[in-house]
């Protein structure tokens, strides 16, 4: 085990809002005007989809692998001197359409995540190819772990198996749905002896489907940290690893895990 007695507090910051359906430009040019709230955070989440909305329209509304939203994050990374991440719906080398996660360091770098898990009751395992694997990102020292949205149901790949510190879920959750969301997070962080952080939108999008928010980072016991509910804005929380690390020696559960693999 790594020593996470080491490792500097993780300032995070959480930005839920309304987004524009199907409107990249009107998009950015809103989060662009957000952003500048999040100074001083390490790490700032952006919700699922956040150019378009949760679309099935894959084809008209894809982009690039570096198009202009993986553009926009490397050059809001490096103006603010922090991580940005959220996921795009991206038209893969090989052609394939992915509902993936960017991860935009303030060097230049630019990683991602592609979404495992794909909403069949609204059709997005037709219209997107599932990814393959789990990643994990370092910051600061902190292991961060990236999912989106419907993966949130699935706890096998949201399994801490890497030494986990952090799982982060960006989401487009309707509210119809919104006590799965607020049972779910809790019992992740729980399982996994880690920090979650999750960011949900909030309004109506093109389908008329709402969206009633409930972002929030809760700390290794699944105990609330933060909750958003319907507010729209950018809210910032420390994240400290000595108090995780202490929870950890005290309550080694870890050690009793399963060993398992996924195919």
């Amino acid at each position: 085990m790594r020593d996470l007695n080491t490792l500097p507090a993780l300032n995070i910051a959480l930005v839920q809002t309304h987004l524009a359906w199907h409107d990249r430009q009107a998009n950015l040019a809103h989060f662009q005007a957000l952003l500048d709230q999040a100074q001083g955070a390490d790490l700032i989440i952006l919700p699922e989809m956040f150019t378009t909305g949760f679309t099935m329209d894959s084809v008209e509304q894809a982009e690039a692998e570096n198009g202009p939203a993986a553009q926009w994050l490397l050059a809001q990374a490096a103006r603010l001197q922090a991580v940005i991440t959220g996921s795009v719906i991206v038209r893969a080398a090989d052609g394939s359409h992915r509902n993936r996660l960017l991860w935009a360091r303030p060097d230049g770098e630019l990683l991602h995540y592609d979404k495992r898990h794909l909403f069949r009751m609204a059709g997005e395992h037709e219209h997107f190819s599932p990814g393959e694997r789990q990643v994990t990102f370092e910051l600061k020292g902190w292991r961060v772990r990236p999912l989106i949205c419907y993966d949130l149901r699935f706890p096998v790949w949201s399994r801490d198996a890497q030494d986990t510190d952090l799982l982060l879920y960006t989401a487009n959750w309707p509210g119809a749905r919104r006590l799965h969301w607020n049972r779910l997070l809790p019992a992740r962080a729980i399982e996994n002896l880690c920090y979650v952080a999750a960011v949900n939108r909030v309004g109506t999008d093109g389908k008329g489907l709402a969206y009633t928010g409930d972002s929030q980072v809760l700390d290794f016991q699944g105990e609330s940290l933060f909750n958003a509910g319907e507010a729209d804005g950018v809210f910032k929380v420390t994240l400290d690893a000595v108090e995780l690390a202490a929870y950890r020696t005290r309550f080694p559960a870890w050690r009793d895990a399963d060993d398992f693999n996924i195919q």
